[in-house]
């Protein structure tokens, strides 16, 4: 039997009541009684809290409660991916000792939002300011201002992956391209904004917030206040967005959910504009230098890189792992005799930085692809050319990079070629320089082994679940861990479903995004990994209730199990299908008990945990046209193409839908998006999204190489689009401009900043 939806663009099944306006979304929640939240920050990015007189506020109307770091000196929330010998564990949600602008301070709760605001401005802050450290490079100079006094440096974490011979493998090669590249730090920025409404009642928590991950939240939630897991209930409902921002429990939302606990009445509290920039976890911040060895027939010799990343002013939940990934995914499709990576993770005085789609894969594939790029352009090798000539062909897959990664399948000098074939140069004569730009990357998706994630101080684990039930009318329910932030995971699942065991895709319900009635995801919609790692529980919770059922069937029948075959909403002799027996006629029996086989037992539910034997490993290459004004540095993309692969593609029009919206971001990191910071720790809020104007057509090809690992050949697509723009994007303007081209290093190129270096 043919798959009748698995390989269709079906359309999304949540657009129905997204677009009516029927979205679950943490804003639309009202309870009675429900009080607000605003969060008072910090105004300096370094010092300490000495005071709060809050005699003005308490005194002020519908004022229900304040709190400050006094009221809860033992909240703290855990550091989940650990790096060795890193310096803190744990953090504060409400400190007084302050090191960064924008941290929190103070909550008040009244009886309206404008109630709360107003009183905040009443509240008076004995500040104690110290002098910033800002600026990864400046963090490590001697003397600079130390954020954690007792550790005599700002180093949180300094640690190296691959060759210990790898320096003197540069040392000796007969051509060395040695280039320092720095990345501005770019901020996630979901439609809806965080938010949470925080509800205490009968001993149990129930916290309706915008999340990536809602059984993570749960258990540091539970965790942080002394609960039992089972008294704390997270419902995530529809999350519109997260792109990383969203994977963990921020301290402003752990204090509200304190004040619920104390008011014992609801409390809302949601993100302002402002607050974005302020507190929620931004990335990407770091400096690499980078070093590229190849002999004199322009083979890669060595890759050697040393990753200084920016923590921010303590490591959130994720810690430096965002700088480790860049490490282990800068080999990307190459073959290198020898590579090594340093990472060094430093703390500044500025918002902690965190997740952010891509998670530090776009900064490796700039230095990579950069380096490659300005090889070629130095001697005089084609640039295509020189990558096809190092890349790793289709028939040395399955193949272990030297950084540890076992890629998995596919063909990436096709996805090359083809990607030069559909390449088309823009002509014009209107005064500005023109260039084409090429990347290619390996993308690790479905986060996953557990072991390897312990291994590599993640404390989480990466296996999900699936329950799978077939209802008395063959209905089927599909329950999973994995959450819907936008990417059409529903659809994807119910897709799955309706193949697998038979039935019309409308028949099929799937329930997600909240705690207390689906299965344990440890990380939930992170890593690239809802379909395959979920995707791949339901197709194995598929198989066996599919096996059940035609064990049933054969008894029913009288007919061997192998001579069945599921079709029609039936299960029925292969070749006679007078001899059968519908599936509602199977399931009624399943749940009644009647007329079971031996061995078998009543009910149609199966929960499976599939736990990957190893991550899988999607690719693309990336292709960029721009234009350039001398006169002005701007850069205008003209022409943007992509080749990608994520395996089996469940749903055609859904991946190609994720990998525009990753190309937009990605845009945004090489062109327009930066937040930057004063010397004295201030964050200017001019924070500039790319618009239509700057994201052109998007040309996208699709191939598809099973992966050999996960059930059903998925791979993961959501964050494949982000990785290659700001590398094809800074080669095409280094080829339009080859006067400058080994100084183009440093995104995003903003016109002030290209200008600068003629």
């Amino acid at each position: 039997m043919g798959d009748a939806y698995v390989g269709a663009s079906t359309p999304r099944r949540e657009d129905a009541r997204l677009l009516t306006g029927r979205g679950k979304y943490v804003g639309a929640v009202r309870l009675p009684g429900m009080a607000h939240a605003h969060v008072i920050r910090s105004p300096i990015a370094h010092g300490r809290l000495l005071g709060c007189d809050a005699k003005a506020a308490w005194a002020a109307d519908d004022v229900l409660d304040i709190i400050t770091p006094a009221d809860a000196p033992d909240l703290r929330l855990p550091c989940v991916s650990l790096s060795p010998g890193q310096r803190l564990l744990s953090y504060r949600a409400l400190d007084d000792t302050i090191r960064y602008a924008g941290q929190p301070l103070a909550v008040v709760v009244a009886r309206t939002p404008e109630a709360a605001r107003d009183a905040a401005d009443l509240l008076d802050l004995e500040l104690d300011e110290l002098p910033a450290t800002v600026g990864i490079e400046r963090a490590l100079e001697d003397p600079a201002p130390l954020l954690y006094p007792d550790w005599g440096t700002n180093l949180l974490t300094d640690f190296t992956l691959g060759d210990d011979d790898c320096a003197a493998a540069v040392e000796q090669a007969e051509h060395v391209v040695e280039m320092t590249f720095r990345m501005g730090r770019v901020s996630p920025y979901p439609l809806e904004p965080r938010g949470v409404v925080a509800v205490y009642a009968d001993d149990e928590l129930t916290v309706h917030t915008s999340s990536q991950a809602p059984h993570h939240v749960r258990e540091h939630l539970a965790d942080a206040f002394g609960l039992m897991h089972d008294q704390v209930r997270v419902v995530s409902g529809d999350t519109g967005g997260g792109f990383g921002g969203k994977e963990h429990v921020y301290p402003d939302e752990a204090i509200v959910c304190l004040a619920a606990m104390r008011l014992g009445r609801p409390v809302s509290w949601s993100e302002t504009p402002g607050d974005r920039v302020l507190a929620t976890l931004p990335a990407r911040a770091a400096v690499h230098r980078g070093r590229l060895a190849l002999d004199g027939d322009g083979r890669f010799v060595a890759l050697h890189v040393d990753v200084l990343g920016d923590i921010g002013a303590h490591p959130s939940n994720v810690g430096a792992s965002t700088f480790a990934v860049t490490a282990t995914t800068l080999p990307g499709p190459y073959r290198f005799d020898r590579v090594a990576v340093r990472v060094r993770g430093v703390v500044t005085n500025t918002t902690p930085t965190g997740s952010y789609r891509g998670f530090g894969q776009p900064e490796g594939t700039l230095t990579r692809e950069r380096l490659i790029d300005e090889a070629a352009r130095r001697l005089g090798i084609d640039r295509v050319e020189l990558r096809l000539r190092n890349m790793v062909g289709p028939d040395e897959l399955p193949y272990t990079s030297r950084v540890y990664q076992p890629y998995d399948s596919g063909d990436y000098p096709l996805a090359l070629t083809t990607l030069r074939d559909l390449v088309t140069p823009v002509q014009k004569d209107d005064g500005r320089r023109r260039g084409i730009g090429f990347s290619c990357h390996v993308e690790t998706t479905g986060m996953g082994p557990s072991m390897d994630l312990k291994a590599s101080g993640i404390q989480a684990g990466g296996y999900e679940t699936a329950v799978l039930r077939m209802e008395q009318d063959a209905s089927v329910v599909v329950s999973s861990g994995v959450v819907s932030i936008g990417q059409g995971i529903e659809t994807a699942l119910a897709q799955v479903a309706a193949d697998r065991m038979g039935v019309p895709i409308d028949r099929v319900r799937v329930v997600l995004g909240d705690t207390a009635a689906t299965p344990y995801s440890s990380v939930g919609s992170v890593g690239s990994r809802s379909l395959a790692i979920g995707g791949g529980a339901l197709t194995q919770a598929a198989a066996r209730l599919r096996d059940k059922l035609v064990a049933i069937a054969a008894h029913r029948l009288e007919a061997a199990p192998d001579d069945l075959e599921l079709a029609g909403e039936a299960v029925r002799v292969k070749g006679d299908p007078q001899s059968s027996v519908t599936l509602r006629e199977l399931a009624t029996a399943a749940w009644r008990g009647w007329d079971l086989p031996d061995g078998v037992t009543p009910g149609l539910e199966e929960r499976v945990s599939y736990d990957p034997k190893a991550y899988t490993f999607a690719y693309g290459a990336h292709a960029a046209a721009v234009a350039v004004d001398p006169e002005t540095g701007k850069v205008e993309l003209e022409g943007y193409w992509v080749v990608n692969d994520s395996g089996v593609l469940v749903n055609p029009t859904l991946v190609e839908g994720q990998i525009r919206g990753g190309v937009a971001q990605g845009i945004g990191m090489a062109l327009t998006e930066e937040i930057v910071y004063s010397e004295d720790g201030q964050p200017i809020t001019d924070y500039l999204l790319p618009t239509t104007r700057e994201v052109p057509d998007i040309e996208v090809v699709m191939t598809q190489t099973p992966s050999p690992l996960t059930p059903g050949g998925m791979k993961g697509v959501g964050e494949s689009g982000t990785i290659g723009p700001p590398a094809a994007i800074a080669n095409a303007v280094a080829a339009a401009l080859p006067e400058i081209a080994d100084k183009i290093t440093d995104v995003p190129l903003t016109p002030a900043a290209l200008w600068s270096l003629w």
